[in-house]
């Protein structure tokens, strides 16, 4: 007598289904042009054939998917004022909507590119001299070289501005580095990576930029990660790590300076936040109209559709917020605060999401296989970088309250 075979669950759904984006409710893409929607398109396109079936199994393995980065090069994802282009301006409603897609897709992924393009690329672009936008830039936009940015220390996160203590000391014709950083996306393998450091003689904040190979510098990969496991974050140790005065940014020397930076990333972390949400809302949308209890699909339960009407509000008006960002920022006239309530607003919020998706697709919220799980996992991560929701806050406290500041 044979023994019953036990009915596993079909396999798992494809959670995002053909065309655009079901979370865009109030058709917010319809701000774009037409050649535009269809870049985005193509961006999207390529991440559902190229990046979303192998995903989940580097997030599983803590590796990075290095054969799809020559690949990047062609989907016109970096936006760098080119000198010798006295018409290129970029464009951030379209960087935007670009940087939701990647997370859309994956955070990993995303954080990969914002580290290179944003805070690496960002930081040669905004505070390099000619030259050196002109050495570095070209190679790095055609991703032959990979960069990374080193801020954050060991013993050190919010208060990095005034309490850096890796150092920099001028010897002649170079600098000498020495101290640690950490949580350093990319550093494993980057080319290029944007060392800060505080100048032992005026205590300034330095940028400098360390080529791969130079002596005094070692990256370790931090293992263990409970989220963002595709990205490369490493630990650097810098000792006696001499870098030639033609590497330090020219126009980096202050705090100030790095802050520039800092405010333009800390908005695309927040439109990666909308990315998750708006993929975990999809997915748990999907998960609903399929996954059957009591005889017929969940998505006719009152609770349900509540949690899915909850995730779209949070998507659309985080959304709506990301646009309006755009416009100031496209217009010249955003101020930090902007980008400050931005990044803690939309982070909290997709927070709040994810998990109320994990709650609609119990056990299997919690599997790789059914993809919200690595979306959960993966919004701690940006719910902390580019600054917490509690740093954020006090910088837009100070702005509403007229400059009452409540920092120690």
């Amino acid at each position: 007598m044979s023994t019953p075979t036990l009915a596993l669950p079909p396999t798992p759904f494809q959670y995002l289904e053909p065309g655009g984006l079901q979370a865009d409710f109030y058709s917010y893409t319809d701000l774009l042009t037409e050649p535009q929607r269809k870049a985005l398109d193509g961006v999207r396109e390529f991440f559902r054939a190229n990046v979303i079936p192998i995903v989940d199994d580097y997030w599983a393995r803590a590796e990075f998917p290095h054969q799809l980065v020559p690949d990047f090069a062609g989907l016109g994802l970096i936006d760098w004022a080119d000198p010798d282009s006295a018409e290129q301006q970029p464009n951030n409603l379209v960087n935007g909507f670009t940087t939701l897609e990647l997370a859309h897709a994956d955070a990993s992924i995303a954080t990969f590119f914002g580290v290179h393009t944003g805070l690496a690329i960002g930081s040669i672009s905004e505070l390099g001299s000619e030259e050196q936008k002109r050495r570095w830039l070209p190679a790095m936009s055609r991703f032959e070289k990979i960069g990374a940015f080193a801020l954050t220390e060991p013993h050190g996160g919010s208060d990095v501005a005034g309490g850096m203590q890796t150092t920099a000391r001028r010897d002649g014709d170079y600098w000498v580095l020495d101290g640690a950083k950490r949580w350093i996306g990319n550093a494993t393998f980057a080319d290029h990576v944007v060392v800060w450091a505080r100048d032992v003689d005026t205590n300034q904040v330095l940028g400098f930029v360390v080529d791969k190979g130079t002596p005094g510098f070692v990256a370790t990969k931090i293992e263990n990660k409970i989220a963002l496991r595709i990205v490369q974050n490493a630990d650097i140790v810098l000792t006696e790590c001499r870098v030639p005065e033609e590497n330090r940014l020219q126009n980096a020397n202050s705090f100030k300076d790095t802050a520039k930076v800092l405010r333009q990333t800390r908005s695309g972390v927040a439109w990666q936040s909308v990315g998750v949400m708006f993929a975990a809302y999809e997915i748990a949308l999907s998960y609903a109209k399929e996954h059957e209890q009591f005889g017929r699909p969940i998505g006719k339960f009152q609770l349900v559709q509540d949690l899915l009407v909850k995730m779209l509000g949070n998507a659309t008006a985080c959304a709506g917020m990301m646009v309006r960002l755009a416009q100031l920022q496209d217009a010249g006239v955003y101020r930090d605060e902007q980008s400050a309530l931005a990044k803690a607003y939309c982070c909290s919020r997709m927070r709040e999401s994810v998990g109320w998706a994990r709650e609609l697709l119990g056990g299997n919220g919690i599997v790789l296989d059914y993809n919200v799980g690595r979306f959960v996992a993966d919004s701690e991560a940006l719910y902390s970088y580019e600054g917490t929701r509690e740093m954020q806050t006090l910088i837009v406290g100070r702005a509403v309250t007229g400059g009452l500041s409540a920092f120690v």
